[in-house]
C-alpha cells in the first residue's frame, strides 16, 4: 500500500466511527507515525508504506476510535503558540482558556512587578503563556503528581522562566505573604460531580482531579476566593476561567470579598468563560 492508501484507510475508519474532524485527525495521526509534515505527507503520498509505520499509524487510530484523545495520541499540543506534553494524567489544553490568559494579559500590561500566581496548573499552560506572553513571574502550583511532572517539563521544553511548586492549592496560601500578588489566576475543576459521567468519552478519560469542582461545580472558587483573596495587594486581581452558567456565582462569591471592576468574556461558542475582577 501506499502512504495515501494507508491514510485513507485510516480516515475510513475515523469516518465510520463518527469521530468528528475525521480528516484533521487521520492527518495529524499519519504524520506523526510517519514522521511527516504536511508537505511531506504531499511530497511522499505516492509512496510505498513503511510497514512499521503503517502499523503504528493504524494502531494510533484504534486507540482514537476506542476514545482516547488525540492529544494524548499525539503526545502534545499547541496553545497558544506554544507546544505542551500532554498525556494520561493531565488536562488537554483547551482554546477556551485563552480566554482567561488574555484578561490576564491586559491586566498585566499596565502592572511593573506582575507577581503571579498559577492555581490548579495542569500542563503549566496558563502559567507558561503568562510567562512567555506578559513576563509574568509565575508560581505554578499543582497538587497531583502524574500532572506536575508534565508541568515540570513544559517548562523547560518552553525555555520559561515559571516556578513549578507541587501542593495542594487550598493549603499552600499560607506560605504567601498578604499583600504580595499582583495577579491569581485559575483554572479550576468547575464540573458539577452529578455531570462527570455524561461528558463525551474523551473528556472522562481525563484526570477527575482537574474536572470535579463538587455537587454545584463551585468547590473550588469558593475555596480559592475565600483562602487567596487577602494575597493580593490592592488594586491587584482574581482571574477564573468558568464553567457555563457560573459567571453570577463566582461574580458574587467575588463581590462578597471586596471585588469589583469585572470584567466577563466569552469562548467561541458564546459562553460565558472567564472573569477578572480587581481587589478593592
Amino acid at each position: 500500500m501506499t502512504v495515501n492508501e494507508i491514510y485513507q484507510s485510516g480516515l475510513k475508519l475515523l469516518e465510520n466511527n463518527n469521530i468528528e474532524n475525521s480528516k484533521f485527525e487521520a492527518q495529524s495521526l499519519l504524520q506523526k507515525a510517519f514522521s511527516l509534515d504536511r508537505v511531506g505527507f504531499i511530497i511522499h503520498k505516492t509512496d510505498k508504506a513503511d510497514e512499521n509505520c503503517s502499523h503504528n499509524f493504524l494502531n494510533f487510530i484504534e486507540r482514537r476510535i476506542s476514545g482516547e484523545p488525540l492529544q494524548y495520541i499525539l503526545g502534545e499540543w499547541s496553545f497558544m503558540g506554544f507546544d505542551f506534553k500532554v498525556g494520561r494524567g493531565v488536562l488537554i489544553p483547551r482554546d477556551d482558556t485563552e480566554v482567561v490568559v488574555n484578561l490576564c494579559i491586559d491586566f498585566l500590561k499596565n502592572r511593573a512587578d506582575k507577581k503571579t500566581v498559577d492555581l490548579c496548573s495542569g500542563s503549566g499552560a496558563i502559567a507558561v503563556a503568562l510567562d512567555k506572553i506578559s513576563g509574568a513571574k509565575v508560581t505554578a502550583v499543582e497538587i497531583d503528581e502524574t500532572a506536575f511532572s508534565y508541568l515540570e517539563t513544559n517548562v523547560k521544553e518552553n525555555n520559561s522562566s515559571v516556578k513549578p511548586v507541587m501542593a495542594d492549592a487550598l493549603k499552600i496560601c499560607d506560605t504567601f505573604a498578604d499583600g504580595g500578588l499582583d495577579l491569581i489566576v485559575s483554572n479550576p475543576p468547575y464540573i458539577k460531580s452529578a455531570d462527570i459521567e455524561t461528558l463525551q468519552k474523551e473528556v472522562q478519560l481525563e484526570p477527575r482531579l482537574a474536572l470535579d469542582g463538587g455537587e454545584d461545580g463551585c468547590d473550588f472558587y469558593r475555596e480559592i476566593v475565600s483562602r487567596w483573596s487577602r494575597k493580593l495587594k490592592k488594586g491587584g486581581a482574581l482571574a477564573f476561567e468558568l464553567g457555563e452558567g457560573q459567571a453570577d456565582a463566582v461574580k458574587a462569591l467575588m463581590t462578597d470579598k471586596g471585588f469589583s471592576d469585572f470584567k466577563i468574556s466569552l469562548d467561541f461558542g458564546g459562553v460565558q468563560r472567564a472573569i477578572i475582577g480587581t481587589l478593592l
